[in-house]
């Protein structure tokens, strides 16, 4: 017998369903977990994702080299910023553009995912999917387990990295204490490497701005265009009500016209064997009357 699945497995499997079947499979789940003594409360709190979060799972999980080409790509952009605010070589340009690349590649795949799911994809799904690509990489949570989309938190390939320390710096960190040597000109630093390192701090910064003002432009974009979608939502809503309630109104009227059309069969049946009856009848009456004239001839010849 292949081995039972884990409850981590299982959930897996939830996030890869597609996203009609997630409600009921998530609430079977939880009755499944519930009858082997775990903990279904926290089944029942697995929140549906919305389409943008979804397709962005299913990329994970059908299309795993473009996934981890993306989160590879973000790593190596970190890195390169990384090695530019310490002072050393980084080619940001290759780094930016490979991962802009690879980050078009994921979008592009869960835009398809959606269309070959049925699900539309409109400007505000798809700015979505960008956005939450965009903060993923930053992001503590379990890849093909997006329950929600992401809006990024600052700056997010240079949070957390310090300024390094420059070559005179570190090494005085490491020199022992000694007895003060007799005075001795000091080597400077070679002009063209203080500044190659003040040039690449400087377009560190200037990147960092461009980033963070880059980043609040798309914050302004991403609120209006949520709320449109919340009010794009809600119309669907109504035009959903609407329509429940027109084809409510059709299936009765067409219950009434099967209704109608059934009073008519069974009365045309009434009517066609009242009109035999009656054809009978009056066949009756016809063979009657002759007998009745052939009686009084026979009377009349008596009499005489």
């Amino acid at each position: 017998m292949p081995p039972t699945r884990t409850l981590d497995d299982r959930i897996d499997r939830l996030y890869q369903l597609p996203l009609d079947e997630f409600t009921g499979a998530r609430n079977t789940l939880a009755k499944e977990v519930a009858a082997e003594g775990g903990r279904a409360d926290d089944i029942r709190k697995l929140p549906k994702p919305p389409a943008a979060a979804w397709a962005v799972n299913q990329v994970h999980w059908s299309r795993r080299p473009t996934f981890d080409a993306f989160l590879a790509s973000a790593s190596a952009l970190r890195g390169a910023h990384a090695d530019v605010l310490a002072g050393k070589r980084a080619d940001l340009r290759a780094a930016g553009t490979a991962h802009e690349e690879s980050l078009e590649a994921v979008l592009k795949a869960a835009l398809a995912v959606l269309k070959d799911a049925g699900h539309p994809a409109t400007d505000a799904t798809k700015q979505a999917i960008a956005t939450t690509l965009r903060a993923l990489p930053g992001a503590q949570i379990r890849p093909g387990r997006l329950a929600n989309v992401l809006q990024p938190r600052g700056f997010e390939m240079l949070a957390g990295m310090p300024m390094g320390a420059g070559p005179a710096t570190r090494q005085s960190a490491k020199a022992p204490a000694a007895e003060p040597a007799p005075p001795r000109a000091a080597k400077p630093e070679p002009r063209d490497r203080s500044a190659e390192r003040a040039k690449a701090l400087a377009q560190a910064k200037e990147a960092l701005a461009d980033a963070s003002k880059a980043e609040k432009a798309a914050a302004q974009v991403v609120k209006r265009e949520e709320f449109e979608a919340a009010r794009g939502a809600r119309e669907v809503e109504r035009a959903q009500a609407r329509l429940t309630e027109a084809r409510a109104a059709l299936d009765a009227a067409q219950q009434a016209v099967e209704e109608a059309e059934q009073e008519v069969a069974d009365a045309t049946k009434k009517r066609d064997a009242i009109a035999r009856r009656v054809r009978d009848a009056s066949d009756t009456l016809a063979r009657a009357h002759v007998k009745t004239e052939a009686a009084q001839a026979a009377v009349a010849r008596a009499e005489k």
